[in-house]
């Protein structure tokens, strides 16, 4: 079942959180691609002048090949508002995100950001998480993480490519999986696993969106 057309619809409608002269955070994923080519015909038809941070090589490119212009971290103090999809979504409006392995410099964007907009289609959306967490771990430290990881009583798989080699992020680091069931304190939680020598950064976000947007079906969506 394909919600393009809703993301298309949704990616258009969330430019109205858009103002000339803004910092904007580029999430990752098919969501945040679909809104950064709304953004582009947003910023060719009111010539604004926009700034774009990408947390990822991947949106970074077509960011790039729309005409956006970029800047990275260290080039700026604030982010306006920054735009994302989401893995899951709990009923406490706490996010799961990781699966793409840009949870470290998505966790940054956020802490910086006066807005949070997500952008997620309904299948993404449930009462308590059920999928694995990303845990962004340094590589010494992968066989410590894993140990701690299941006195928590989480089972961790170490993300690796097609071929069977590692899958390392953009910073040069590892992504545990890991898998704790239904997780109904998910704040408890990431405070736990983030406590763990070697851990870069948990895939359960604490800070929670403003804004969030729900693709459905037959292109349309919701506004939570």
């Amino acid at each position: 079942m394909s919600y393009d057309s809703a993301l298309t619809a949704l990616s258009i409608d969330a430019l109205k959180f858009v103002k000339n002269n803004f910092v904007i955070g580029l999430g990752s994923g098919r969501a945040s691609t679909s809104l950064v080519k709304s953004l582009a015909s947003l910023i060719n038809e009111k010539k604004y002048n926009i700034k774009g941070v990408p947390t990822s090589l991947q949106i970074k490119l077509i960011a790039e090949k729309v005409g956006i212009s970029i800047v990275e971290f260290d080039q700026v103090d604030h982010i306006d508002v920054v735009f994302d999809g989401a893995d899951q979504i709990d009923s406490q409006k706490f996010v799961i995100k990781g699966g793409g392995g840009a949870l470290l410099r998505e966790n940054i964007l956020f802490s910086i950001a006066k807005k949070i907009v997500i952008m997620a289609d309904k299948t993404k959306f449930v009462k308590n998480f059920t999928r694995t967490v990303p845990v962004e771990v340094h590589p010494l430290a992968r066989n410590l993480v894993s140990n701690e990881i299941s006195k928590l009583k989480g089972k961790t798989i170490l993300r690796s490519l097609d071929r069977g080699y590692p899958f390392f992020t953009e910073n040069g680091n590892i992504i545990l999986d890991c898998d704790f069931g239904i997780i109904k304190n998910p704040k408890l939680l990431s405070q736990k696993i983030k406590q763990i020598p070697g851990v870069m950064e948990s895939g359960i976000f604490i800070r929670k969106p403003d804004i969030i947007y729900k693709a459905k079906t037959g292109g349309k969506f919701e506004i939570i």
